[in-house]
């Protein structure tokens, strides 16, 4: 889930088009736009898109289409899929976990009562990213040329390391976490646009791709990077418990007032010393590599056929006719038709 910094971004966050990012190559967070696919794409009763065996297409789906389109728009995608957690992120894992486990039982009794709009929203909060997942979309990427990483952590402190040496342009996630490990430039909303609905909600908002820049947040908050460090660590992050009553806006005043978190003797004293460094430590000495070979190959149609069509069964006209979009290069992106 990430840090919630949304109450205190305000104003920062900066519209952008998928076509002002051309000849841009982005670090994508692999995990983040699976996820964001497997929750979105699915049908009236919650039901994720299927192959012929019963196993989960959805990210499939997503992935090929929004790569597709991102290609079109003569953007350069590099997926980075998460390595080995911290230990300090098993807590929430579980939480995480209990919460999914919670959903499927809220799902089945939904089922039972032949409630669609229930179904739907619990089987969102039901969603897994599965091993095979993963395996299928390292797979796909490789048939479309399109490279991807391993990262041996957290998947986005590896697309911010690229983006900050300077590999990638810009990082991409939902997750605000990419600013704290230190990307110059997040962009949010690329791997999803149009409508969405509102979780629990009869009605539907738009959501287009946003740019923040950390130099021009930091300055707009008068913080450094090591003070946005504290302050999430304040509210709470996926490797720590906040302090019960505070949040983003009362952190930054907190911050901006003390400098650090040892300074208020109340602040350190709600939270572990030796806590506080690890969690610092997570995000300004984060374990990441370097990436100087990123390569982008033409795409292996006929294994591209073989693994959607022969495998996952997608429908083989409209595959080959995706893949002709790359030599025609028209305007729109495919996977409009699932946010309307």
């Amino acid at each position: 889930m990430g840090v919630d910094l949304s109450p205190i971004i305000g104003d920062i966050k900066r519209s952008i088009t998928l076509d002002a990012l051309n000849e841009k190559k982005l670090a994508i967070d692999g995990y983040n736009a699976l996820y964001q696919f497997i929750t979105i794409i699915r049908g009236e009763d919650g039901s994720p898109l299927m192959d012929s065996n019963g196993l989960i297409t959805s990210h499939i789906s997503g992935l090929f289409y929004r790569t597709l389109n991102f290609l079109e728009k003569g953007i350069k995608p590099v997926y980075v899929f998460d390595g080995k957690p911290p230990e300090l992120k098993a807590h929430e894992i579980s939480t995480r976990r209990t919460a999914r486990n919670d959903a499927i039982k809220m799902y089945e009794d939904a089922k039972a009562q032949g409630n669609q709009e229930l179904m739907k929203r619990y089987s969102v909060r039901a969603a897994t990213l599965k091993s095979y997942m993963v395996d299928d979309a390292k797979r796909l990427l490789g048939l479309m040329g399109v490279p991807w990483l391993q990262a041996p952590g957290e998947g986005e402190a590896e697309a911010a390391h690229l983006t900050a040496k300077g590999y990638t342009w810009g990082s991409v996630s939902q997750d605000y976490d990419s600013l704290l490990f230190g990307s110059p430039r997040l962009l949010r909303n690329i791997t999803i646009s149009g409508k969405r609905k509102l979780p629990g909600k009869n009605f539907y908002i738009n959501v287009s791709p946003e740019m923040i820049q950390i130099e021009e947040m930091l300055g707009n908050l008068e913080i450094n990077r090591e003070q946005l460090v504290d302050l999430a660590i304040i509210i709470g992050t996926d490797f720590n418990e906040g302090i019960k009553g505070i949040g983003p806006k009362t952190a930054l005043k907190l911050i901006k007032q003390f400098g650090r978190l040892e300074n208020s003797s109340d602040l350190s004293s709600a939270i572990p010393e030796d806590l506080v460094k690890q969690v610092r430590n997570i995000f300004l000495k984060p374990d990441v590599v370097d990436a100087e070979n990123l390569e982008w190959k033409s795409p292996d149609a006929e294994g591209l056929i073989s693994f959607l069509c022969g495998e996952k069964s997608f429908s083989e006209e409209r595959v080959k006719n995706a893949i002709g979009r790359l030599k025609k290069r028209p305007a729109s992106g495919a996977l409009d038709e699932w946010f309307t």
